[in-house]
């Protein structure tokens, strides 16, 4: 198809050409001669090209097939959700592996009852799950929801009853290290009761059971909080015919029954005989204890008594000591001249009041010590009566001594006054008085 226009005006980027109708078509400059300008008439040719049409469909019909193959024939798999164990209190629930395709997993969510539970971490690694704390002998309905960018895909509902106490069929058991015999018993006990025995500790295991704490399914036991227990746990759950609590059964727990040769000691357990062993040793702890505190409690009555004896001996000697004192003072002393004979007797006879007085302070003392004495020792009549005794006569000696010091004093304090006067009346040749000396005295004055 040929179609004649003329040019209508020229510009850089597009041109205005006229049909032979008066109509207007802009027309890009690069695409027309470069020599044209206003008023030239421009042929353009216009034709269907076929075979690029043919290829370009070709083109696009393979895009949207690989589209399709790659996006439409895959697609997110539902969740297959069921039961792998049940017991009294836990249900262990697992699923086979998700199925995504080329869908983005956004999350997988678990929901009890028709109400959500929780998210599952790692969905696509986890296939299982353990739910704890459910009532005993109790149904309950489980589901999972995967939301993915491809959509929302939930799961058929799974109904789960609860054992009640007496079913024993949701027990399942790892064993640890144990004697062929006890592995061997314990094995028939599981039989009986119907629980299961699995080589390695699991997700559904609920017991683990040893003789010994060590070992790699010991340490992943505990790793995992499951309760580690004796073989006698089977034991009394059989016999008992429902199942019991682990408290007592606890491989680090006492024995409840008396030790005996046939059961093997196991690794952290105390038994009675050990109980027993303490016990003496912490009796034997405190006796010594007791015995200690007694020896103290002696050394210190001792002191006190020795300190008693060294106050009670202390003031004796300074209560005779100054009694001498005085009569030598005296003896010193020449007579003074008197006028009448009264006076001077009277004058003699005043140094002997204070050693009487002094003779009386002392039995004083004496006599308070003493009743101080007596007093402390009726104190402690009680623990040492003995000793008591001793301090007793020691204390009445003393006094005895004390006594015949003073009587010495006296005597001695007397002695030198009577020599004096019997010296007086030979110079005095024949006065047989004071009275009379005096008189001689002042005849001679």
């Amino acid at each position: 198809m040929l179609v004649s226009l003329t040019v209508g005006k020229v510009d850089a980027g597009v041109t205005v050409l006229l049909t032979p109708d008066k109509r207007l078509i802009e027309f890009p400059s690069i695409l027309l001669p470069p020599d044209i300008s206003s008023g030239s008439i421009v042929d353009i040719t216009v034709a269907r090209n076929l075979s690029s049409e043919s290829t370009a469909e070709q083109r696009f019909q393979d895009l949207q097939e690989q589209i399709f193959k790659s996006f439409g024939t895959a697609s997110p798999s539902t969740p297959i959700l069921r039961c792998r164990n049940a017991t009294q209190t836990s249900v262990v629930l697992e699923w086979d592996p998700i199925q995504l395709a080329t869908a983005d997993l956004i999350s997988l969510a678990l929901y009890r009852n028709g109400q959500k539970a929780g998210n599952i971490p790692r969905p696509l690694q986890m296939h299982t799950t353990k739910i704890s704390g459910l009532a005993v002998d109790t149904k309950y309905s489980f589901h999972l929801v995967l939301r993915t960018t491809a959509g929302t895909l939930t799961s058929e509902r799974v109904e789960v009853q609860t054992h009640k106490m007496t079913d024993l069929s949701g027990i399942t058991i790892t064993t640890g290290i144990l004697p062929q015999s006890t592995r061997e018993n314990l094995a028939a006990a599981v039989e009986r009761i119907g629980a299961k025995i699995v080589d390695s500790v699991r997700i559904d295991t609920t017991h683990f059971v040893t003789t010994e704490g060590r070992g790699i399914q010991w340490e992943k036991a505990v790793e995992m909080n499951i309760p580690v227990v004796r073989p006698e746990w089977v034991e009394a759950c059989e016999t008992n015919g429902r199942i019991l609590g682990v408290t007592k059964f606890y491989l680090d727990a006492l024995r409840p029954g008396p030790p005996s040769e046939d059961r093997p000691g196991t690794a952290g357990t105390i038994t009675q005989q050990q109980q027993q062993h303490q016990q003496q040793q912490q009796q034997q702890y405190q006796q010594q204890q007791q015995q200690q505190q007694q020896q103290q409690q002696q050394q210190q009555q001792q002191q006190q008594q020795q300190q008693q004896q060294q106050r009670e001996q202390s003031p004796v000697p300074p209560a005779a000591s100054p009694a001498p004192v005085p009569a030598v003072q005296e003896k010193e002393l020449p007579p003074p001249p008197t006028e009448n004979g009264e006076e001077s007797s009277s004058k003699e006879k005043e140094p002997e009041v204070p050693e009487t007085q002094a003779e009386e302070e002392t039995e004083a003392q004496n006599k308070e010590e003493a009743v101080e004495g007596g007093d402390k020792e009726e104190s402690e009549e009680e623990n040492n009566e003995p000793e008591e005794k001793k301090t007793s006569t020691e204390q009445e000696e003393k006094d005895a001594g004390a006594e015949d010091k003073d009587k010495e004093e006296e005597n001695l304090a007397l002695r030198p006054a009577k020599s004096a006067t019997l010296e007086d009346d030979d110079k005095d040749l024949g006065a047989p008085s004071p009275a009379s000396r005096s008189s001689f005295q002042e005849v001679q004055l």
